[in-house]
């Protein structure tokens, strides 16, 4: 392991740690305010810290465990396959966000705002940085245009049906569209690809161990974020 992926591994860590109080305030209904206390009714008067109640010490949210470890191996596989190019911090700044947004939307079936847009502005403004120093593995027109197309595709897809699809996924699309497009049309045609089968995937499993019908309603949100991975992976590698 090199220095770079071992600093990866260790950034992973540490903001995967922070990740499950986030998602547990932010895992509301929308329209309702984000949590400011645990189950048992105490305040959570900050955002940053561990899932356990500092009052009664019981832990929420999300089990830590697997979200730091998909935290810790996402930045350490990027961090592999980047090397020492300019959108690597662009990619371990986005990936924390990218297991926070797949997080929330297994937990309450909604994609933030607060997070969704956010993401996709500092993601093009950081690549169109990064495109401007030496190194860059990828192109800022192509971030952009990866942008507009996986968006575009997906707000057709909104418009068309819209009950397999959410608006927050349409959102978040801009975002990775962005940094999939920055290693060309290849890495984000895998991307996408990668996060249909995914959901099919999951979405078959759901059928066959009955735990869902045809018409239930499946958070696309971490297949999303998994098969961008796998693009962004995909692309890196062939930088």
């Amino acid at each position: 392991m090199t220095q770079l992926t071992l600093f990866a591994a260790c950034y992973g860590i540490a903001a995967g740690i922070l990740i499950p109080r986030v998602a547990y305030r932010l895992s509301t209904e929308a329209g309702t305010p984000w949590r400011a206390s645990c189950p048992q009714g105490h305040p959570i008067r900050t955002w940053a810290g561990l899932a356990r109640c500092t009052t009664c010490a019981a832990p929420y949210g999300p089990s830590a465990l697997p979200v730091t470890l998909t935290t810790t191996l996402g930045c350490t596989l990027l961090a592999h396959a980047t090397g020492p190019r300019p959108e690597l911090m662009i990619w371990l700044l986005a990936v924390p966000v990218l297991v926070l947004l797949g997080v929330i939307d297994l937990m309450a079936h909604r994609l933030p705002n607060v997070l969704t847009l956010p993401l996709a502005v500092s993601a093009l403004a950081g690549l169109g940085v990064a495109a401007l120093l030496s190194r860059a593995g990828g192109s800022f027109t192509g971030a952009l245009g990866g942008m507009l197309a996986m968006a575009g595709g997906y707000l057709v897809l909104f418009l068309i049906s819209p009950r397999s699809l959410g608006f927050g996924d349409v959102k978040l699309a801009l975002a990775l569209g962005a940094v999939l497009g920055w290693y060309g049309w290849t890495a984000l045609a895998a991307g996408v690809m990668a996060a249909q089968v995914l959901a099919g995937v999951y979405a078959l499993a759901l059928l066959m161990l009955r735990k869902a019908s045809r018409t239930s309603a499946i958070p696309f949100g971490p297949f999303l974020a998994s098969g961008t991975l796998l693009g962004m992976l995909l692309g890196a590698a062939g930088a």
